[in-house]
C-alpha cells in the first residue's frame, strides 16, 4: 500500500507540473502574439512547444545550473511579465527563476520588476523589410526562422525571395514544397501556399514576392512596396565589396549581409563578439563569416581572454555540402571530386585565420584544416590548444559552463553535459558552438588542452545570421537573458 501511495502521490505531482506547464504555454503565446515578449528556458525557444518538451527542457535546466528551478516560480513569473507594461523583449524566465532561488526573494512581483526595470516602454525602433537574395540551404532556413518569428512584425519582415530563371507554376510549387519539407531539419511548423497570380509565396497568411533576377542591380524592390530593405545574399557568388555593392544600386535596398565569408574590406563578423566593432549606421555591407568560424570564436575567445593562447591547430570534421559531387566527377578542388556520401575528404578551410578577425589577439596563431564525412548536417570542431596559463580539466570546463550561463556570450554556447552526444542530436541546435564537456581533455601539465566543439552548421549558423541581420538592421529588443 505504501508503494501505491507513493505512486499515486508522483502521478498527483506530475498531473499538477502539466497543469502549470499548459498554462504557461498559454503565456507564451499571449505575451509573444500581443506584446512581441519572446519567453525562454536558458535560452531554448519556447515558442510553439509541447508539454513535454517545456518538461524536458525544464529538466536539463536544473541539472544545468545544478539549482531546483520551480515550475510555479516560472509560471509566476510569466504572469507578472504579462501585466507589466514592456516593450518588445527577449526574456529568460529559466534564468529568472535560477536568480530568484539564489537570492531567496519571496516577493515575486518585486523581483521581476527589479530585474526587467532597465527596459523602457515603446519599441524605439521600425520594422525592417528582409529580401533573401538565394534560396539554397541557408536561404530555406532563414525563410523558416523569419516567418516563424514574424509576430506582431514589429522587427524582421520577410518580403521577398529572389531566385534566377523564369518563375513558373511548377517552379513556385517547388519552392513552396522545398520550404515545406526538409530532410534534415523535417517540416516547417506552419502553411506554405502558391498565389501564381502574384507570383509569390503564401508563408503563414502573409505575401513573400519571389523574383527572378540574374544580377543584383535588376530588381526594383519598390514596385512590390519594398523599401529600406536588408537584403540577405545567401548566394556566395558575390563575396567582394565591389560586387556586393551591387546590390545597392537595386531600389529599395539600405544595406546587403552575405552569408559567407567577405573578401578585402567586407567586415566579417561573429555576431555576440566582435559586431559592436562596426557601427549599422556607418557600414552598409556585411559578412556573417562562416559556420565553423562562428562555431569556433566564441569558445576560442572564452580560453584566449582566460587562459591565454600561445598557438594551436582547428581541424573540423564537417559535414558534406552542395559544394561536393555526388558521385565522382570532376572538380576545380583537389579531393572534393570524389562521393561525398561514401568518403571522407580532407580539404581546406579559412576558419582558422578568419577568427582572427573577429579576436584579433589570435593572429598568426591558428593554423586550420578540414574533413569533409558522410554526414548532410552536423559538425564537430576540435580545438588543439597551447595555453599561457596553467589549468585543470575540471576548471577549464567549469570556466566555459560560466560563460554559456551568463554574459555576451550566452547565444552563443551551448555547455553540454551528456557523454552520450553524437552528431545528429546537435541538429536544430540555436546556439553556434555546443560544448562537449565530457570529451576535453587537459595535459597533465596543464598547459595544453583539446576541446571539441559541435555544431549545427545549417541550424545554429542561420540563427547567428539572424542576431547580426537584426543588429545591423537596429531592430534588437531589451533582453534579460
Amino acid at each position: 500500500m505504501k508503494l501505491i501511495k507513493s505512486y499515486e502521490e508522483q502521478l498527483s505531482k506530475a498531473v499538477d507540473q502539466r497543469r502549470m506547464t499548459v498554462e504557461l504555454i498559454k503565456v507564451i503565446s499571449d505575451l509573444w502574439y500581443e506584446n512581441n515578449i519572446e519567453l525562454f528556458l536558458f535560452r531554448n525557444q519556447l515558442i510553439d512547444r509541447n508539454v513535454s518538451e517545456i518538461l524536458n527542457l525544464l529538466d536539463y535546466s536544473k541539472e544545468f545550473v545544478q539549482k531546483p528551478i520551480s515550475m510555479t516560480y516560472m509560471l509566476e513569473i510569466a504572469q507578472k511579465i504579462m501585466k507589466m507594461d514592456l516593450p518588445p523583449s527577449k526574456i529568460d524566465i529559466g534564468k529568472l527563476a535560477y536568480v530568484l532561488h539564489l537570492t531567496a526573494e519571496t516577493d515575486v512581483d518585486s523581483f521581476v520588476e527589479g530585474k526587467l526595470s532597465g527596459a523602457k516602454n515603446g519599441n524605439g525602433f521600425k520594422p525592417k523589410d528582409v529580401v533573401l537574395y538565394g534560396f539554397g540551404r541557408i536561404g530555406r532556413l532563414l525563410a523558416r526562422e523569419l516567418m516563424s518569428r514574424t509576430g506582431k512584425g514589429v522587427q524582421m519582415r520577410l518580403r521577398a525571395i529572389v531566385t534566377r530563371g523564369e518563375i513558373t507554376k511548377e517552379v513556385l510549387e517547388k519552392r513552396a514544397s522545398m520550404l515545406r519539407k526538409d530532410s534534415v531539419h523535417g517540416y516547417f511548423k506552419g502553411s506554405v501556399k502558391v498565389d501564381f497570380e502574384e507570383q509569390a509565396l503564401i508563408i503563414n497568411g502573409t505575401t513573400v514576392f519571389v523574383i527572378s533576377a540574374n544580377r543584383p542591380e535588376d530588381p526594383n524592390y519598390l514596385n512590390y512596396g519594398i523599401n529600406d530593405a536588408l537584403i540577405i545574399d545567401n548566394t556566395g557568388a558575390f563575396r567582394s565589396e565591389e560586387d556586393l555593392s551591387r546590390h545597392l544600386e537595386a531600389k529599395g535596398v539600405d544595406k546587403v549581409l552575405l552569408t559567407a565569408p567577405g573578401i578585402g574590406n567586407v567586415p566579417n563578423i561573429v555576431y555576440g563578439v566582435n559586431q559592436n566593432n562596426f557601427n549599422p549606421d556607418e557600414h552598409r555591407i556585411f559578412s556573417a563569416a562562416s559556420c565553423t568560424t562562428n562555431a569556433i570564436t566564441p569558445v576560442l575567445k572564452v580560453i584566449n581572454d582566460t587562459l591565454g593562447v600561445k598557438h594551436g591547430h582547428i581541424e573540423t570534421i564537417h559535414a558534406y555540402t552542395n559544394d561536393q559531387n555526388l558521385v565522382d566527377n570532376m572538380h576545380d578542388k583537389y579531393r572534393r571530386g570524389r562521393a561525398a556520401a561514401l568518403n571522407m575528404v580532407i580539404t581546406e578551410t579559412g576558419a582558422g585565420k578568419a577568427v582572427s578577425k573577429a579576436v584579433p589577439e589570435l593572429a598568426g596563431k591558428l593554423t586550420s584544416n578540414a574533413i569533409r564525412v558522410p554526414v548532410p548536417n552536423g559538425s564537430l570542431a576540435i580545438l588543439n590548444l597551447n595555453l599561457q596559463s596553467k589549468t585543470t580539466r575540471e576548471d577549464l570546463n567549469a570556466l566555459v559552463k560560466k560563460f554559456a550561463l551568463e554574459g555576451n556570450l550566452v547565444e552563443q554556447i551551448r555547455y553540454s553535459m551528456s557523454n552520450e552526444l553524437v552528431s545528429s542530436d546537435i541538429v536544430g541546435t540555436l546556439e553556434p558552438a555546443i560544448f562537449d564537456s565530457h570529451a576535453t581533455i587537459v595535459s597533465k601539465e596543464g598547459d595544453h588542452a583539446i576541446l571539441y566543439v559541435w555544431y549545427d552548421n545549417e541550424y545554429g549558423y542561420s540563427h547567428q545570421v539572424m542576431g547580426l541581420a537584426k543588429y545591423i538592421s537596429k531592430v534588437r529588443r531589451f533582453a534579460y537573458y
